[in-house]
């Protein structure tokens, strides 16, 4: 089951993810960039919770944002 949080919601826990992890939004994109490549980003976010220990609620969030700006990124 994903993790699917309101807009607001989503941009609060963007927030809170230097101060809970130690590490900023594109170091996080970093990580996922250079791990392994997985479809779908259900499986991504299982990965980046399980390797790395975060919460579901913020790796979904780390997730979602990567690929936000990633589409954004090619337009």
């Amino acid at each position: 089951m994903s993790l699917n949080h309101s807009p607001e919601t989503h941009s609060k826990l963007l927030a809170r993810i230097p101060q809970v992890t130690g590490r900023d939004l594109p170091e996080w994109f970093e990580t996922i960039e250079n791990g392994p490549s997985f479809l779908r980003c259900e499986e991504r976010s299982h990965w980046l919770a399980d390797e790395h220990g975060l919460s579901r609620g913020y790796a979904a969030a780390i997730v979602r944002e990567h690929e936000r700006t990633r589409r954004l990124r090619h337009y």
